[in-house]
């Protein structure tokens, strides 16, 4: 259910501490925020020299006010807030809007009185957000306890930036968009994002949740929170780059960074990534409503062919696909159309558009009702005829177009409302008449063909996503992960491998070769790259050339072991890797890919939250760009991908249930005509355990 945060956004009182008739201080600005809410529930200005505070009578403390107070606004220098907060709690404060810095984010000291300020709020019962935060509001209850205003809307941005806010306000306006909240994020003592999260899912004033995050305190409760939340998510992040792979000791960890993390995240729980604040926009632009696309099938109209060819290939770089129109659709068209008109798809008014601005109209109409089209991109001058400070071409171009091209807007925008299908617009003039008259309909406007093509997009289904799945309960732990070590550890967890025995001199290499026969590989134990340093032979065919084999790398490794293993036949199978490397904020993170020794030259991986079913394994798996060599090419057989997808379920739930180990990986896992075999393996601790020494590394 999560927690009550109530008191937070419907407070039945609210007081604001440090509130200041000085415009420098923040306490100024809230206080004269919190004053729009005109009388909807008490409101406290508390300063410590008392008399009044933009025209009001401010009270010394908040034990001077005589009666409880709902929720404090703690606006004071650091030095005295951990005694306003004690005096809020005091006072029954059930919620606490922390504005105040100097804690955690200074160092240690500050983080030991963040914390110390956290428990002692939780232990009262009540919620506080920050320090170190820009406050909140809440439009449907009032409530404005930040130094803007925001329009009222149906979103709810969450973030770790203030101006962040500012400059989506303004993105917002064009496209009538507007905020049902509003909170600045701050440190996260006490409330975090994953609180706020599922407190606005479960708000009937927001349609959807916008977060601007730069860390995650623990991004998987984030993405679980956004794949059960029922509202569309989108998350614009920084700090995405690969510096976190640079300390990895296994190839999952040199091929994850922490891009490939946040990505995984959002793809399994259903949230939209964006990279910038316009991106933001445009998303949430599209998603405003309820019209979803039912497939990937974009019909382009345009009414100049250079701007119909350059949608289609935004739409396409989309991921989005621009299919041929079928006859019957066409035939409807060149009803509609002149002779010179295109109709195949990009559809090309070729000029009508200025002779019969209602041509426009008749074109969106058929084109919604085709049944091979999903989706509607309409492109090019429109908006331009009906636009009075239009100076290129037909701009202003007279009432009679002007009045017939808004005429065809609100006939396009009647269409749109009767169709569940999106349409969206690209436009030189979207701030025009015409355009407008469409924006108040629901219909998303853009400048910018691109824009227009990723508002698309996020309208698509890609393939479902997966939710996430929990956590196992802990096994108990690995003390070593030796090569070995792992190798035992998955083979007991059901992870097939060929016959192995460790030897340590040739008496006992001799030994081996009478368990299982040849072909025979010959692996060093103390290497973690153990092919890069010379360290495996393959291919040995019986126990003369193992025995040269070991002499000649003992001569040159002198490792303590080494392993001889059966030789498996890989004439008609597909090398895989399979990793895990346990994220700081997501938790275990799998990675599947074409593996071997090439794993990190071809670079062909894709990520998913870990563990992973069968299920979305085989999805994984699908998704590579080498994909088709695994259902078979150049008259080799396909490979069984169904084993596949159950050896890394069991390689996942496996490390998923060892969070003391940092990175694991199966490289390579040979996938054959029927079955699969795990050739080599590798695990990192993450640190030491109670037990045993750890060994080496394989």
């Amino acid at each position: 259910m999560g927690r009550d945060l109530s008191a937070l956004f419907d407070p039945i009182s609210v007081a604001v501490v440090g509130a200041s008739d000085d415009p420098a201080k923040y306490g100024h600005a809230i206080a004269a925020q919190a004053l729009r809410a005109n009388g909807r529930r008490p409101l406290h200005l508390v300063n410590r020299r008392g008399g009044t505070v933009l025209g009001r009578t401010a009270a010394p403390s908040l034990s001077a006010l005589g009666e409880p107070v709902d929720l404090a606004v703690v606006s004071v220098p650091a030095a005295g807030f951990e005694d306003a907060v004690d005096e809020a709690l005091s006072c029954g404060a059930r919620a606490i809007v922390a504005i105040t810095a100097g804690f955690a984010e200074t160092g240690d000291a500050g983080r030991a009185r963040q914390r110390a300020v956290a428990a002692r709020v939780r232990a009262a019962g009540a919620v506080m957000v920050g320090p170190n935060c820009l406050g909140l509001a809440d439009n449907t209850t009032d409530l404005f306890l930040a130094s803007d205003t925001f329009t009222p809307g149906g979103i709810a941005l969450l973030s770790q930036s203030g101006n962040l806010a500012l400059e989506l306000q303004l993105r917002f306006r064009p496209h009538g968009l507007g905020f049902s909240r509003f909170v600045s994020l701050g440190n996260q003592a006490d409330v975090t994002l994953v609180d706020l999260l599922v407190d606005c899912a479960r708000h009937e004033g927001t349609e959807a949740v916008a977060v601007y995050a730069e860390d995650f305190a623990d991004g998987r409760a984030f993405a679980e929170a956004a794949a059960e939340a029922g509202k569309p998510v989108v998350l614009l992040t920084a700090g995405r780059g690969d510096a976190s792979a640079r300390s990895a000791q296994s190839h999952t960890g040199a091929l994850t960074t922490s891009a490939d993390v946040v990505g995984a995240a959002c793809r399994d729980a259903g949230v939209e990534l964006v990279a910038t604040p316009r991106e933001l926009t445009v998303v949430l632009a599209a998603l405003n409503g309820a019209r979803r696309a039912s497939g990937r099938r974009v019909a382009v109209l345009t009414d100049g062919g250079g701007h119909g060819v350059v949608a289609a290939d935004a739409v396409e770089a989309a991921g989005l696909a621009v299919p041929e129109l079928h006859q019957p659709t066409r035939e409807r068209l060149r009803t509609a159309l002149w002779e010179q008109s295109a109709v195949a798809n990009p559809v090309d008014l070729a000029g009508m558009g200025e002779q019969n601005p209602h041509s426009y109209a008749q074109t969106v109409t058929a084109l919604l009702a085709a049944e091979e089209v999903d989706a509607v991109l309409m492109t090019g001058y429109f908006g331009g005829y009906a636009d009075a400070d239009a100076t290129g071409g037909l701009g202003g171009g007279g009432t009679v177009l002007a009045d017939g091209e808004q005429a065809a807007a609100r006939l396009i925008a009647a269409r749109h409302r009767a169709t569940a299908k999106p349409l969206v617009v690209q436009s030189m003039y979207p701030e025009s008449p015409s355009c407008r008259i469409l924006a108040a309909a629901g219909v998303p406007v853009f400048g910018a063909t691109e824009d227009a093509a990723r508002a698309l997009a996020a309208t698509t289904p890609g393939a479902p996503y997966p939710g996430i799945t929990p956590l196992p309960a802990p096994a108990p732990p690995l003390h070593e992960s030796g090569y070995l070590q792992t190798r035992r550890a998955l083979e007991a967890a059901g992870l097939p491998f060929p016959a192995a025995r460790e030897i340590r001199d040739e008496r006992e290499l001799i030994v081996a070769t009478g368990e299982f026969r040849g072909p025979y590989v010959l692996k060093a134990l103390h290497l973690l790259h153990k092919s890069d340093a010379g360290g495996v032979a393959l291919g040995l065919a019986g126990p003369d050339e193992l025995l040269a084999a070991f002499r000649e790398m003992h001569a040159r490794l002198g490792a303590a072991s080494y392993s001889v293993e059966a030789m498996a036949d890989l004439s008609d199978g597909v090398e895989l890797i399979v990793g895990v490397d346990r994220d700081p904020r997501f938790g275990p993170v799998a990675m599947v890919g074409l593996g071997g020794v090439l794993a990190e030259a071809l670079h062909d991986v894709a990520f998913t939250l870990a563990p992973v079913t069968a299920e979305r394994a085989l999805r994984r798996l699908r998704a590579l760009r080498t994909a088709a060599l695994l259902g078979g090419v150049r008259g080799r057989p396909p490979v069984d991908l169904s084993a596949a997808a159950a050896a890394i379920e069991t390689i996942t739930a496996f490390a998923a249930a060892h969070p003391e180990i940092a990175e694991i990986e199966v490289n390579p896992l040979l996938v054959r005509p029927h079955g699969v075999l795990a050739l080599d393996s590798r695990a990192v601790l993450a640190r030491p355990v109670p037990g045993p020494v750890p060994g080496p590394v394989a």
